[in-house]
């Protein structure tokens, strides 16, 4: 008996299901077995049921011996459709593991190719992908490390500084050491100047943006009339990938929150990206009771171990026209999908990338929560769309970014040496004269709502700004024809002044606390009182410009009882001092490193009182 009829006959999937698999199947290359167990046909523990009771216990198959010569017959792409693999010829026979013993077209492919009959083991798929993955994924994950520093090294953050970098910062911080050592006063006063003036512009100019952002509504519009209009039947297939690690926590909530979208089940090309070596989020997938929907691809040991890697991995084995990232805790509009492929019929050719807004379902929890809610919905209600109206490079959040496939693949992807990928990729593909909208659909996150964790999280996206700085300042000449004056000066200004912000922002306030605290005389024999109130009036309007900035976010989504927190602004802002000291430590000393952020720690499971 067949493993589809021993599955209809225990019935853990009905004759009709049976039939649009086999159809399916047909259709896309993909084996009975790959498409029951990842498009929600059946659940993982059932299949081990039905194969129990059939006769066909699953066997440990990740330490079993395998021949090289055997494996380099065997594409893994094929090995992957069909779940299936030859190990090793003993015996004159095919040592074979596959999830499903029937299938004749995987069993007349060893016969073909090794000229032996298969010696068939059965084990469990996702062990199966599991070592197929590890022991034919060698040249899709070299080519996911180094296809962007090989196409185009100018734009890969494998080097962190460059020598010119290198020359004119050693050069930079001898001109003030020997201005420091000659005219101590004179040098901290012009320090204190610059340092005070730039605080001020950088923060003049993300409230520019904001303003201009504040004057549209949010973002690209896409009616319900025009979602009203969308025939299934028509829709593309469309690629989810899933990069996680260690989230098995999560993998509920994620299953749960995907069967959610509306967008036709076998239309969608989802992709769950597991570490090699992380055995606790697949064990996760393997304990499910019910069935899921998405197809596991498990990422081979390779360094850096940084989730751009693991999209680019992943980016082999898509199918879609379209293709997104959602991170594991995301819960994304339930429509989001259709209004972008809507949207993408609706733009010109050249955008390539909508990115949709990311708020927080857990805005309320701790003041934490609360400040970050703030931050991101000033950041996507107004920013961005301040950026797009002044046609500024557009750094992409790190999910719910929707690209054209093929134009994602002609830019070389993700930079894996990039830990803000995205940003770096909204850069890139600026410079190219491709566009990127802003949709009216939200992704729900997980705020971060423990300090140490945010501190984690926040260090890395800092960092990753800095190496993106650093990547297209290598030749600022260049730059500033790709992307003219504008874009230049947008650029350095929301991607390079981001970070100096945080870091020039205690020293600023430090004079301040000095002024206050200390005897003014002594402050006055380094710097006169002309330099110290502009220092300070520089710091207090900043401040007061970065707490209305906050205000204004609470407006476009409705969240009024956030506002009295704008006034903390202030002190999220020395956290994020804290976190930019960090990340630039982590530069020098380990600019790939990629500072896991912990999820599932809230409390709060849903989105709640949301506004679209």
């Amino acid at each position: 008996m067949s493993i589809p009829e021993i599955l209809v006959n225990d019935g853990f999937i009905t004759q009709r299901d049976r039939e649009k698999i086999d159809d399916f199947s047909a259709r896309s290359g993909q084996s009975f077995i790959k498409i029951a167990l990842n498009f929600g046909y059946i659940s993982r523990k059932n299949y081990e049921r039905s194969m129990i009771n059939a006769g066909y216990p699953f066997k440990e198959i990740r330490e079993m011996e395998y021949d090289p010569e055997v494996l380099s017959k065997i594409e893994l792409k094929f090995a992957e459709q069909h779940v299936a693999m030859p190990l090793r010829i003993e015996n004159n026979r095919v040592i074979t593991v596959m999830a499903d013993p029937g299938d004749k077209l995987f069993i007349d492919f060893i016969r073909f190719t090794y000229d032996c009959e298969p010696e068939i083991i059965v084990a469990s798929d996702l062990d199966i992908v599991w070592m197929s993955h590890k022991l034919l994924g060698d040249k899709y994950v070299k080519s996911s490390v180094y296809e962007l520093l090989n196409r185009d090294p100018a734009n890969s953050a494998f080097t962190t500084f460059s020598s010119g970098q290198l020359i004119f910062l050693f050069m930079l911080l001898g001109v003030v050491t020997i201005g420091l050592v000659l005219r101590f006063k004179d040098t901290s006063i012009i320090i204190n100047i610059l340092i005070s003036v730039f605080f001020l512009v950088a923060i003049l100019f993300k409230l520019f943006l904001a303003l201009v952002g504040s004057r549209f509504e949010l973002h690209q519009a896409v009616t319900r009339d025009e979602l009203r209009e969308v025939v299934d039947d028509e829709l593309p297939i469309y690629t989810i990938l899933l990069p996680v690690y260690k989230e098995d926590k999560l993998i509920k909530k994620l299953i749960w929150n995907l069967q959610s979208i509306d967008y036709p089940r076998e239309r969608l090309d989802i992709k769950l990206l597991i570490e090699e070596d992380d055995d606790k989020t697949l064990n996760a997938v393997r304990n499910l009771d019910f069935p899921a929907i998405f197809e596991v691809i498990v990422v081979p040991f390779h360094m850096p171990k940084t989730k751009p890697k693991a999209c680019n991995y992943g980016l082999h084995f898509s199918k879609g026209k379209y293709l997104t990232i959602y991170d594991a805790e995301d819960i994304p509009d339930t429509d989001q999908l259709k209004k972008v492929v809507t949207m993408f019929n609706k733009l010109p050719s050249n955008y390539i990338c909508i990115q949709s807004a990311l708020n927080y379902y857990n805005r309320n929890e701790n003041f934490l929560t609360r400040m970050f809610t703030l931050e991101y919905s000033y950041w996507f209600d107004y920013m961005l769309p301040g950026l797009d109206t002044l046609d500024i490079p557009i750094p992409l959040g790190g999910t719910s970014n929707h690209f054209k496939l093929d134009n994602l693949v002609e830019l070389g992807a993700w930079d894996p040496f990039n830990v803000t990928e995205d940003a770096d990729l909204g850069v890139r593909a600026y410079a190219k004269g491709y566009k990127i909208a802003v949709i009216n659909s939200t992704t729900y996150e997980e705020a971060n709502n423990e300090p140490f964790n945010w501190i984690r999280q926040r260090s890395r996206w800092i960092k990753g700004y800095m190496q993106t700085y650093l990547v297209h300042m290598r030749d600022p000449v260049a730059l500033w024809k790709k992307l003219g004056w504008k874009g230049f000066l947008g650029f350095s200004f929301f991607i390079g002044a981001t970070p100096l912000t945080f870091l020039v922002y205690p020293f600023l306030l430090g004079i301040f606390i000095s002024y206050i605290v200390f005897d003014l005389s002594s402050i006055r024999t380094l710097f006169p009182d002309w330099v110290l109130f502009m220092s300070i009036f520089n710091l207090m309007v900043g401040n007061i410009l970065m707490i209305y900035i906050n205000m204004m976010a609470v407006f476009k989504r409705r969240y009024y009882e956030l506002i009295l927190f704008s006034i903390a602004n202030p002190v999220y802002w020395l956290m994020h001092s804290i976190a930019a000291f960090k990340g630039l430590y982590q530069l020098i000393v380990k600019p790939f490193y990629w500072e896991k952020t912990n999820h599932g720690l809230s409390k709060v499971t849903s989105p709640t009182n949301v506004v679209k």
